[in-house]
């Protein structure tokens, strides 16, 4: 059976960005291929009635605190300084997840994500300004019109919107999700950044 690890994405995520770099490691250490599924992350919150964790645990003493104690601790270990909460945050990432959801279509959905997370959670891009993420995409390696064609194309709008669908039916509430196929057509299921260590156990299972 081939190693993979399959990741459920979000741009709007501060998680989808933080996990990555460690996750893309942890796959090239066990030659696991990272599948990237992506889905809305608002319309996922819809249809579980889940909500960021700042606004669902605002009114818990401590909580969101001991969550910031915890990001920045996840954040020296693996070495992601250069992180920085994106001054728009959180964004419309609709258009973005279209065009990523077309780019996973061509095999190239690995590279399109890798090549817009640092502008975004790095520099800090405007995501309302047309020309800085052209530019953006278009160092990435992609042609920026073409991809935003293809996110106005209804097939592209359809399939993000099933995929988001088809990921809550799995189990799915949230990002970072993460799936290894455990055999026998079944799968595990790993929720949070700090769940890395057991999805590297399953890998080496």
């Amino acid at each position: 059976m081939a190693k993979s690890v399959e990741l459920v994405f979000d741009f709007v995520s501060p998680n989808a960005y933080l996990v990555w770099w460690p996750l893309r490691d942890l796959c090239a250490r066990h030659g696991a291929e990272l599948v990237v599924t992506p889905v809305f992350l608002a319309g996922m919150h819809r249809i579980t009635g889940n909500a960021p964790p700042m606004i669902r645990d605002k009114d818990v003493r401590g909580k969101n605190e001991y969550a910031q104690l915890e990001m920045d601790r996840f954040i020296a270990k693996h070495g992601l300084t250069a992180y920085r909460l994106h001054p728009q945050f959180p964004f419309n990432s609709i258009t973005l997840q279209r065009m990523l959801f077309a780019a996973c279509e061509d095999g190239r959905g690995v590279d399109f994500a890798e090549g817009l997370l640092r502008p975004i959670w790095e520099e800090g891009i405007d995501i309302t300004d047309p020309q800085a993420l052209g530019q953006a995409i278009a160092a990435a390696g992609f042609d920026p019109q073409a991809l935003f064609e293809r996110a106005q194309a209804e097939e592209v709008k359809q399939g993000l919107a099933a995929n988001t669908d088809a990921v809550v039916e799995r189990g799915a509430f949230g990002i970072p999700t993460m799936w290894v196929p455990a055999g026998a057509g079944r799968e595990a299921m790993f929720f949070g950044k700090e769940r890395l260590d057991q999805v590297e156990e399953a890998l080496a299972a």
